[in-house]
């Protein structure tokens, strides 16, 4: 090597923040490799490369011995005097024994040193970028699919979005722009990889974030999310102003900011509710767009019982039970939804005067 290999070192230094002494160290630690390899030997070797002139010498480390019985790892007290005077005994001797043609060796061990040194800084930098992207939302292009997953091009780095991650109404081909939530980062052997999600409750209530200013001031909490990806979603939040009306906030004027999460979601269907720490009010709020008479409350079951009007009842339960699923994982309680003639015949509560339902703040967006 030479002092141009030196500079350039430090070039690499500079640009992409790897050390110089760093690369020396791993330089001459595999050069030891190389020299018993290319060598044969077995014998105890050091490297020094030195810091400004590049130039490599080799040295045989020995053991200073009255008696030699290995002449591979023991030298003579005379003959290491000979090289240094002030060697005693069980000191260690350095020898150089550079061979003649070590520096073409060195030269080819060097760069593969110095070129994986770089691709592990560089993958080094990507997963730093990206570990602190985790639980957020990136945009991305559309690179290429397998029969499993989509290539996203994130710029410096391809993530993944397997299929099963994807809406039922998403339709990406090559070129696309796509917006994902990413769930995991990892470090492999391979590099960093990124794992993203079309259909994690996260993107909605990322979404809600970027969209809606006193969510992301933190006016506004988002409390719960609950969500059937590409068909229904139910978000509860909460005011920490009571100036701030929680709902109308996330819908927006003329339902622009609500709107926009729906055209990105492909026309997921969306639910806004009051969240309450009163669980009657709050499971009320859950079953938009339905009207609720009455909500009984059975703490030890963390259960409750709902009652809507006749008329109500489909709507309540909703297709295949989605709107009463969805409520339930958005408060954490079971729901179990009676009709008022049901609700009459099994528990003899009388009906109710037309029209006399229970308050519900609470807003759904199509």
């Amino acid at each position: 090597m030479s002092m141009e290999f030196i500079e350039a070192l430090g070039e690499i230094e500079r640009e992409k923040g790897i050390s110089k002494d760093i690369l020396i160290d791993a330089i001459e630690a595999a050069l030891i490799s190389s020299y018993k390899r290319n060598f044969n030997t077995a014998q105890n070797v050091r490297v020094d490369v030195n810091r400004f002139t590049g130039v490599i010498k080799v040295y045989a480390r020995k053991t200073v011995v009255d008696e030699v019985l290995d002449s591979r790892m023991e030298i003579s007290l005379e003959a290491a005097r000979e090289i240094n005077p002030h060697y005693q005994l069980n000191d260690i001797a350095d020898i150089e024994v550079t061979p003649r043609d070590f520096g073409r060796i060195a030269a080819q061990t060097a760069k593969q040193v110095v070129t994986q040194r770089i691709r592990e800084a560089e993958r080094g930098l990507i997963y730093n970028a990206f570990i602190d992207k985790e639980e957020d939302i990136v945009n991305g292009i559309v690179q290429r699919q397998d029969t499993r997953n989509l290539f996203v091009d994130l710029g410096k780095v391809e993530a993944v979005l397997p299929l099963t991650e994807l809406m039922p109404t998403d339709k990406f081909k090559h070129g696309d722009r796509v917006k994902s939530y990413i769930t995991k980062v990892e470090n492999t052997t391979k590099g960093p990889q990124i794992i993203m999600s079309r259909t994690h409750p996260g993107l909605l209530k990322r979404l809600f974030e970027l969209e809606v200013p006193e969510i992301y001031d933190g006016v506004v909490e988002i409390r719960s999310v609950a969500r059937e990806a590409g068909f229904r979603s139910k978000i509860a939040v909460h005011s920490r102003n009571n100036e701030v009306d929680p709902v109308g906030s996330c819908v927006g004027p003329k339902g622009m900011r609500v709107q926009t999460i729906v055209n990105e979601l492909k026309g997921e269907k969306i639910d806004i509710v009051r969240w309450s720490e009163n669980i009657d009010e709050y499971v009320a709020n859950a079953l938009s767009p339905s009207k609720v008479l009455e909500v009984m409350v059975f703490e030890q079951e963390k259960m409750a019982r709902v009652i809507v009007p006749d008329y109500q009842l489909s709507l309540a339960i909703g297709i295949k039970g989605q709107n009463a699923r969805l409520a339930a994982k958005l408060t954490g309680w079971k729901i179990d939804i009676k009709s008022e003639t049901q609700a009459e015949q099994e528990f003899g509560r009388p009906k109710s005067p037309e029209g006399d339902t229970m308050h519900q703040d609470s807003v759904s967006i199509d």
